[in-house]
Formats: structure tokens, sequence, C-alpha cells
């Protein structure tokens, strides 16, 4: 069991939000505008559990059998004595990374988001899972803006198609904006033009389906600020809340 320096997670923790609110002063925009989905992806379910309890709704995993797990240690968490109060009821989980074709049956209903939408062969096997639960789930597409071959993701010029079929073809789909990585990593405002060309991305899909799109999911621990000044609505944090990832791998 990997031990969890709550001091230091909830000092990096405090840190960020610190920042989270003075980049929202600097854009002129109320802290409510932008969550802050924190990632913690490799590191253990008790680093989740002592988030939450310092009030923290919002977790993002990138790999799914990780996030599965996860949440059942933290379910059966909420039954121990003394945890009740900060149970798991009010957690929101979003999926950040790739999701492939054939885990869709898993991850449909399974997330408050699913922020990487990347192809119809994903949104066709999402639906069909949807349909036959009679369930609904949110999702944002993934645009690849600089095409790179490492990264997931949609090319920008076959983003209208895409979104034409999730909204027209998968009505238990509810799409809600876009998502990016830009190809500059933890670049600060070096990273701001690619945060801009997606929520220009954004207002043409929002003309072209007269849909309201509110999500933009753009900005991590080295650019949120940008992200946030070019109307970032969900930024995700992993290392400047968790600390480096550890080397030995523990879900508990």
């Amino acid at each position: 069991m990997l031990r969890v320096d709550r001091d230091s997670l909830i000092f990096r923790y405090e840190r960020v939000l610190e920042r989270l609110e003075t980049a929202c002063a600097a854009a002129g925009r109320r802290r409510e505008e932008v969550v802050l989905v924190a990632v913690s992806k490799l590191h253990p379910a008790a680093a989740v559990a002592a988030l939450r309890a310092a009030g923290q709704k919002d977790f993002g995993e990138n790999y799914m059998q990780e996030a599965l797990q996860k949440r059942q240690y933290l379910s059966a968490a909420q039954k121990a004595p003394g945890e009740a109060e900060s149970g798991q009821s009010g957690l929101r989980w979003h999926f950040i990374g790739h999701l492939q074709r054939r885990k869709a049956a898993q991850a449909a209903g399974s997330f408050a988001l699913i922020h990487s939408l990347d192809s119809r062969g994903l949104a066709e096997a999402l639906e069909r899972r949807l349909a036959s639960a009679g369930q609904r789930q949110s999702v944002l597409i993934q645009v690849n803006l600089a095409l790179e071959a490492q990264k997931s993701g949609i090319a920008a010029e076959d983003l209208p198609a895409l979104a034409d079929y999730v909204s027209q073809a998968c009505p238990h789909l509810d799409l809600r904006g876009l998502m990016c990585l830009p190809p500059l990593f933890d670049a600060g405002q070096a990273a701001r033009p690619h945060f801009a060309r997606l929520r220009a991305l954004r207002e043409s899909l929002r003309a072209r389906l007269l849909l309201p799109l509110p999500e933009l999911s753009m900005g991590m621990s080295g650019d949120f600020e940008a992200a946030v000044a070019e109307g970032a609505t969900l930024v995700r944090i992993g290392a400047d809340i968790f600390g480096p990832r550890p080397l030995a791998q523990s879900m508990h």
C-alpha cells in the first residue's frame, strides 16, 4: 500500500486553488465558471479520498481499469467508520484518456463526462450500449489540433462531420463541447493560441448545430492560466496536486 502524505497533498491542492482563483480574476471570470478536475492517474485511491474530504468533487482518470478499481475501493471505504460524512455520493468522475472502442461498454453511463470521444466508431459503440441500458452519457469531442501521431483526437477538419453524426444519430449522447491536448506541453502562455483555436472551433460548431456546447476542457498544470484566459470551463490538473507519479503503482 502506498503511503499518502496528506499534508503535502492538501498544501499542493490549496496552491492550485489559489492559482485558479487568480487566473479567473485576471480573465474577468467568476471562479464558479471553471471546474477543477483533479487527475489522479497512477496515484492511490487514498489520495482521492483525502482530497474528497478537503472538498474536491471532480476527479479525472486516464485508464478504464484504474478508474473502476478506485471507484470500487472508495465505495467500500465509504462504509467504513468515519467515512460516511465524506462518502462517494458527491463525486463526479471524468474519463479523460484515450477510450478504446472495445471498452465503450464499460465507459457508457459510468462517468459524469467523457472528454475523449474521437471517432464515429466510438460514438456508435457508446450509443449502442447506452440505448440498450436506457442511459445517457455526456461527452466532449477531443480535437488533435496539430495532428500529432502520439496523441488521440480527431482532426479539426473532420470535427463538423463527427459532431453532426453525434447530434443527429446518437440520441443517448449529450454533446457538451470540446477537449484538446495542445502540442506544446507545460508551455504556459505559449499554448494560448491553441486554446484560442479550440474556442473558435467550438463557436463554429455552436452555429452549425444550434447547440449550447458549454464546455471547453483545456489546460493542465503548466498552462491552465492561459486556458482560463481563453475560456476553459474544465481544467485538468494532475502533478501540481498529486505530485510526481509513484514508481510503485497501487490503487489503494
